[in-house]
């Protein structure tokens, strides 16, 4: 099976690693990787902040990209929620719609794909610690991929879980909501962190780098023992 990589920018930039796992996770699992080096922003923080007709350029040029690919898949529910977007923002354009349909119907966020496409619910992983899982808001209300994750975890190997208290609350990140609502994040993200503190864990795993690189900012400016990972590197783990 051809999987077509949309790393997102924030792997690329700042969360290299992320990248690094999901592609030897796949491969192992039999996926054959390929990475187009056009691929740049999905678009989202622009589409949150209102600049609609300014971004288009950018979701065609998307569209464009992986317009051949069999399968795409992300480390991010995020951005592949930003994608099932995109025939709503191209609604009534006859060309663009259709293409932005057809992308829509093929891009999965990595256990999304791995369960319900790959259909494989043990990935042989095998992780010692104390997990909680954060459990980001595009990722569940917007993709709907609320079980894969739990599926996945529930079967890596020597994984001690502990199930996040008011898992279904923001970390505050938002995109753009973190720069320019800062005060409001801030508190936000605290909230979060307390919530992991009362589970005890060593580990927060999450599906999104965007949450972990706030929670984790937040986790490392208070001095808190917590290491935050992705759930690709902890399904890669052997």
């Amino acid at each position: 099976m051809k999987v077509t990589l949309f790393a997102t920018c924030l792997v690329d930039m700042f969360q290299g690693n992320v990248g690094k796992a999901t592609v030897e996770l796949l491969e192992r699992l039999g996926c054959e990787i390929d990475f187009p080096e056009s691929q740049v922003c999905c678009g989202q923080p622009a589409y949150n902040s209102g600049y609609v007709k300014e971004v288009k350029a950018a979701m065609k040029s998307m569209i464009d990209t992986f317009a051949d690919a069999e399968y795409v898949v992300s480390p991010s529910g995020s951005c592949i929620a930003m994608f099932h977007e995109y025939p709503h923002i191209f609604k009534g354009d006859p060309v663009w719609e259709s293409k932005a349909k057809n992308l829509a119907a093929k891009s999965y966020e990595l256990t999304q794909f791995i369960v319900d496409v790959l259909k494989i619910e043990d990935v042989g992983a095998r992780f010692k610690g104390k997990v909680t899982y954060h459990t980001s808001c595009h990722m569940t209300r917007l993709l709907g991929v609320k079980k894969a994750p739990m599926i996945l975890l529930g079967n890596v190997k020597d994984l001690e879980f502990t199930e996040l208290p008011s898992k279904e609350q923001c970390c505050g990140f938002g995109g753009t909501f973190s720069v320019k609502m800062a005060q409001i994040s801030e508190q936000m993200v605290d909230e979060k962190v307390m919530h992991v503190e009362e589970t005890s864990a060593d580990y927060l795993i999450g599906a999104d780098a965007g949450c972990l690189m706030n929670i984790g900012g937040r986790i490392d400016r208070k001095g808190k023992p917590i290491k935050v990972l992705h759930i690709a590197e902890v399904l890669n783990s052997r």
